[in-house]
């Protein structure tokens, strides 16, 4: 097993474009961490900098403490798994996941034992004399999984492997990865644009946009403590609730305003924002859809919004709303809080009105768009 450290890692094209700036990260033996991002962030391009698909521009990439900069990607004990499989249309299941180990002169006998162990694993037992277009995309997956399984890599490079799978598919194959982790216990890197991918499988994730880290920490840390907008906004389904309003600081209390209410920071939040002796003034606030609460009638602190779309997800409702001043809000609803009656007062133009709690809001600079108290 190894541990991966990239240090000042930089990649810059021939027009000068610059994929990846000072890339810095301590991977420990073990650990699965998730590279996240929207598309063209550069998590791909670091992780095949690791595989050494890709030429390093600057910095070093180490693996169990070797630099492995000039090493060639059949040199750095790398196992990687594709987005689109990449496996031999020609050959059997069998053949492709044991096609590494006849490179490497393995003998038959240790070759067929390490692919039907595989196999068993993955659960592909019956389709080892199978060719590839003979297996649906869920089977293919695992069949580049087992592909990677059998080289007894130190390190496991996983690039969007679920991409192409539908979202049934996504989700047993989400549980199925966690499952192989369990029994592998290696180190791996994994890379998608799914924040609900990132959120489920990693011990911690690497936020990225514009080839920069915007935040490492566990799920935990990166759902609760965004660093900044962008981590705020990108992490959570529906995201994250952004209005800019005002913070008034009164003694050592602080009050929001969105909309003409008044809801008083409470708990830590507000403890925080006493420590950092944040000043009055112009805001982005932010609160998750989850945290936002619905009422049928006016009450302390509510703010009047009209239901402009209404999505029925089974256990919630996804309302989208709009207060008097023009901004929009989704609020998460768990259908099991709701009667038949309210259920069906629920049509586009309703009435309804909204609020929060003081413990659950973010706060944003709205010029450095960074956290105020984190």
């Amino acid at each position: 097993m190894a541990s991966v450290k990239l240090t000042n890692v930089k990649k810059v094209y021939d027009n000068n474009v610059v994929a990846v700036h000072d890339f810095n990260l301590d991977i420990k033996d073990k650990e699965f961490v998730v590279f996240v991002g929207p598309s063209g962030c550069g998590k791909s391009t670091t992780l095949r900098m690791v595989a050494g698909l890709e030429d390093i521009s600057g910095g070093t990439v180490e693996i169990d403490g070797e630099v492995v900069n000039d090493l060639q990607p059949k040199d750095r004990n790398i196992a990687m798994v594709f987005q689109n499989y990449a496996l031999y249309p020609h050959m059997s299941v069998y053949d492709n996941i044991a096609f590494s180990l006849r490179l490497q002169k393995m003998p038959e006998d240790v070759i067929y034992s390490k692919v039907t162990n595989a196999a068993e694993i993955l659960g592909i037992t019956d389709y080892l004399m199978r060719k590839p277009r003979a297996l649906s995309g869920g089977q293919r997956q695992r069949v580049a999984i087992g592909r990677a399984m059998v080289r007894d890599s130190k390190v496991f490079l996983m690039d969007e492997p679920l991409s192409n799978l539908d979202a049934k598919l996504r989700n047993q194959m989400r549980a199925e990865i966690i499952l192989l982790r369990q029994k592998l216990n290696t180190t791996f890197i994994y890379v998608t644009h799914d924040q609900t991918e990132a959120m489920t499988l990693g011990d911690r994730i690497v936020i990225m946009k514009d080839g920069y880290i915007q935040q490492v920490g566990t799920p935990a840390e990166v759902f609760e403590k965004p660093t900044n907008l962008f981590v705020a906004e990108f992490i959570g389904a529906p995201k994250m609730n952004i209005v800019k309003t005002d913070l008034v600081k009164e003694g050592n209390r602080y009050f929001v305003t969105p909309c003409g209410s008044r809801i008083e920071v409470t708990g830590e939040k507000g403890e925080l924002l006493n420590e950092k002796c944040v000043p009055s003034g112009s805001i982005l606030l932010g609160v998750r859809p989850e945290h936002m609460k619905l009422a049928f009638a006016p009450g302390e602190n509510t703010m009047s919004a009209r239901l402009e779309v209404n999505e029925m997800m089974g256990s919630e409702l996804h309302l989208h709303v709009f207060t008097e001043d023009g901004t929009r809000w989704i609020v998460r609803v768990p259908t099991i809080d709701l009667t038949q009656e309210q259920r069906a007062s629920l049509k586009n133009g309703a009435q309804v009105y909204i609020t929060f709690e003081g413990k659950v809001m973010h706060f944003f600079d709205p010029e450095t768009e960074k956290n105020l108290i984190y």
